[in-house]
């Protein structure tokens, strides 16, 4: 198989009724006139008088992947609990798939693909395939979401990439080492509002080089960031700009951590507030600031988050 040819898939399962025999031919359809997968069935093959163990065999033994139908009754078949006469053809397919994983289980566990249709269930999987340690693909619905996680084992693309690694901080909890990063400039914003500004603020007689900046008619700023659950601490100091042009004023900070907020805190000129709060485990945080009483031409704010950062 090459890039460019579509994975030639077999599938096999028991006539167990009218019903399910319908089923099987539906979501092969949906595979190959759909999705554009190479689907062989044995529906689509009795136009012509052949030797039916000689088809099964060859697609057996030569496709890329083989889909199980789970059912009651390929099951009992499979496991030989059924007569010697009685569903020839999924005891036969199913005796060469078992002889294939005694001779290559590793290999077989990836290509051979149980499926398990609204209605089945794991139980129904034939005990070789391992129903409970390995993974099924259910189908509740023939649409490109409903076959996502069965196309992602056909096509070896995980929906969700692993990403490169970053740098090992060597089991470090805090500092301002190399695993420090600001939210003003390291992290991609999720969202955040338009009066804001990443530059140095001076807060307090103190330089802060990557800061959160807010001299606008906002009346309530604010920036979310994703953290990914990559980190453990959030710290940041919270400050009126020393150089704000109304020396009264008062600032309302908060942090919400996926939603959860903080208790806000209250700051004035001369007197910042130093934030540090645990992040282990959080996916968004959200800085909020703003200043009571902001309109459109007066109360202007000139807060500033001080060199926010993770770690």
């Amino acid at each position: 198989m090459t890039d460019n040819e579509p994975p030639h898939v077999f599938v096999t399962y028991a006539h167990d009724s009218p019903e399910h025999k319908e089923r099987v031919r539906l979501f092969a359809e949906f595979l190959h006139g759909r999705i554009g997968l190479e689907v062989h069935l044995d529906q689509w093959d009795d136009g012509e008088r052949r030797d039916w163990s000689l088809w099964a065999l060859d697609h057996l033994d030569t496709a890329d992947f083989v889909v199980v139908i789970a059912s009651p009754e390929y099951k009992r078949r499979a496991e030989g609990r059924a007569a010697f006469d009685e569903g020839r053809g999924s005891q036969f397919e199913a005796a060469r798939i078992r002889d294939r994983m005694t001779r290559n289980l590793g290999g077989e566990i990836k290509r051979i693909l149980p499926v398990v249709f609204t209605g089945q269930s794991v139980d129904d999987i034939p005990n070789f395939l391992n129903p409970h340690s390995t993974t099924r693909y259910p189908i509740e619905v023939l649409s490109e979401e409903g076959v996502e996680d069965l196309l992602t084992a056909i096509t070896g693309r995980a929906r969700h990439q692993r990403p490169e690694r970053g740098r090992w901080r060597g089991g470090a909890t805090s500092g301002t080492g190399p695993g420090r990063t600001s939210l003003a400039t390291g992290l991609e914003w999720r969202a955040c509002s338009s009066g804001i500004r990443t530059e140095g603020a001076r807060i307090n007689d103190v330089q802060y080089s990557d800061s959160i900046v807010l001299r606008a008619a906002e009346r309530l700023a604010f920036v979310e960031v994703s953290l990914g659950m990559a980190y453990r601490r959030l710290t940041a100091v919270a400050g009126v700009l020393d150089d704000a042009a109304e020396p009264f004023q008062v600032g309302h900070f908060r942090v919400l951590l996926d939603g959860r907020p903080s208790p806000e805190v209250k700051v004035a000129l001369g007197k910042p507030a130093e934030i540090v709060l645990d992040v282990t485990g959080v996916l968004t945080v959200r800085l909020e600031f703003h200043r009571p009483g902001t309109t459109e031409s007066k109360w202007l704010p000139e807060l500033a988050w001080g060199d926010p950062a993770v770690e």
